[in-house]
């Protein structure tokens, strides 16, 4: 506002001022004798503040009555109601704001008021209201310094007269209303619990820009103590952010949706031990259903917010060893015909296979493989083992099978071909079981998976091992993998005609020593 002559006034709350003009009142909730910032604006923006014999007395009208219409139509005559656009609506929302308060309540009564407030948008929306003076004056900072030391000018007598106060530019005039009118009411956050969240973030901007404090501190309770839809949290967040009141209870806010930091310490190291925690507890817990439920929730939010403060690879890995030892524990066990804890079998492959979807989806699974494909005692032992129980285990080579099908394991050919030849027979062996127990295999999705890991080794090495599956798959094709595709690539690489050279013909089928093993 501009003091500097006449009876003119000047304010503005454009949003592209806005936050500079926050950050001057925010540091004033510290001090509430610090004065609002100078501001220049490349266009006028007038609150006129008028004494006038002729204009004191408010416009005749019905008490809290605003001078706002909107057409109506009569559903009895089967009318077509008209399309309502939202300048009309606002407006309707306006009226309905100044038309209802509460009894005793002086919100808007033109027969107590002393200020005729026009507060005025920047799309033309326009709207008179009846205000007071000691009200504004002791609520706002902004009012308390612009109103008071005018009017004394004008030497304030209580009687009749009505001083004219306009204000233009307004972001919205609603917002603006509501928040004055929270002046007007003894208990505030009583009143802030009738909005939403969005709703009040609005006010609080207001509140702000007027140097409200009570206001202000009351929405920020608010926004501490009522609950929020996910939606919600960048909205709080990003207007706090703006509003600069970490000094006035906006910290307290946010601790809802992030970690206090001091010293570049702080909680957020100590997620890594509780996402490990949580790690162990699925491991180990004992309602099978449950478990389920729960590796398919943790993973979800796992690749949700994936981030490397969250689970080291070594504390993974730590987690991944110990599925490992307790499946190579049963498993020798049941080999031997002890088969005392044989359950453990299925858990433990079940972890792994969990373990290797994480690693997997972190880029980290490469020691998952390699250390997988050294288990050739595992393998050696692997026909002892009922087929009810160590199915499983076929299912951990079968995810292995389909991350590097998809080029999400990169690892030397030499540990691809050491992977095929410790396990491969295995997965042929419990394929059949694979697909006729496991609920929700996708038995398309390993056999591509297993075509395309073969497929990258050298010719010489994809000659071998898809040799030794066609003579398996003609003996017993129900029960082993069906995997043509990766069979008729390799064969157009070894016998089709390249640079105009015709490569050998002929093909010798040699029976493989393990075809049948």
């Amino acid at each position: 506002m501009d003091f500097t002559g006449g009876k003119t006034l000047s304010n503005s709350h454009s949003s592209s001022s806005f936050t500079k003009f926050n950050s001057a009142f925010t540091a004033g909730l510290l001090n509430p004798m610090s004065p609002p910032p100078n501001k220049t604006r490349s266009s006028p923006v007038v609150c006129e503040l008028i004494a006038s014999s002729s204009d004191i007395h408010p416009r005749t009208q019905t008490k809290n009555q605003a001078l706002i219409q909107v057409p109506i139509f009569d559903t009895r005559q089967n009318q077509t109601p008209p399309v309502i656009d939202k300048r009309a609506l606002t407006m309707q929302q306006i009226s309905d704001l100044l038309s209802t308060c509460s009894p005793g309540n002086k919100f808007n009564d033109p027969g107590s008021s002393d200020i005729k407030l026009t507060l005025s948008s920047k799309d033309g929306i326009s709207v008179s209201m009846n205000a007071h003076k000691q009200i504004l004056v002791a609520h706002s900072r902004f009012f308390e310094v612009k109103l008071s030391d005018k009017l004394a000018k004008y030497q304030w007598n209580g009687s009749a007269e009505a001083y004219m106060v306009e204000i233009t530019d307004c972001d919205d005039v609603e917002v603006y209303i509501e928040t004055l009118r929270l002046m007007y009411c003894k208990y505030l956050r009583k009143e802030l619990m009738r909005n939403g969240i969005s709703k009040n973030l609005k006010i609080l901007k207001v509140a702000v820009a007027i140097g409200f404090d009570a206001g202000v501190l009351s929405c920020l309770e608010h926004l501490e103590a009522a609950p929020w839809a996910e939606d919600d949290e960048e909205k709080v967040t990003c207007a706090l952010a703006e509003l600069r009141l970490e000094n006035v209870g906006a910290g307290d806010v946010l601790k809802r949706i992030s970690v206090e930091v001091t010293n570049g310490t702080g909680e957020v190291g100590d997620n890594g031990q509780v996402l490990l925690k949580l790690l162990h507890v699925v491991l180990e817990g004992k309602d099978e259903k449950a478990r389920r439920e729960m590796k398919g929730l943790v993973l979800k939010m796992l690749r949700e917010n994936s981030s490397p403060n969250d689970l080291r690879k070594e504390s993974l890995y730590s987690a991944w060893d110990g599925c490992l030892e307790l499946l190579r524990h049963h498993f020798l066990r049941a080999a031997s015909s002890d088969l005392q804890g044989v359950s453990q079998i299925a858990r433990q492959a079940d972890n792994l296979h969990w373990m290797l979807d994480i690693l997997i989806d972190r880029r980290i699974a490469e020691d998952f493989l390699k250390s997988w494909a050294s288990q050739s005692e595992l393998s050696n032992v692997h026909s002892k083992v009922p087929a009810v129980h160590r199915h499983g285990v076929s299912r951990v080579t079968a995810r292995l099978f389909v991350g590097m099908g998809k080029g999400q394991l990169l690892v030397p050919k030499e540990v691809r071909y050491m992977l095929l030849q410790t396990w491969l027979v295995p997965f042929y062996e419990d394929f059949g079981w694979m697909r006729r127990v496991s609920k929700g295999l996708d038995t398309h999705l390993i056999e591509d998976g297993l075509s395309n890991t073969i497929l990258t080794l050298p010719l010489a090495w994809q000659r071998e091992i898809l040799l030794a599956w066609f003579y398996r798959f003609l003996n017993s094709s129900e029960n082993c993998p069906n995997i043509q595709r990766g069979f008729e690539v390799w064969w157009r690489r070894a016998f089709w005609q390249r640079n105009g050279e015709q490569l050998p013909t002929q093909l010798h089928l040699t029976t493989p020593t393990n075809a049948n093993s």
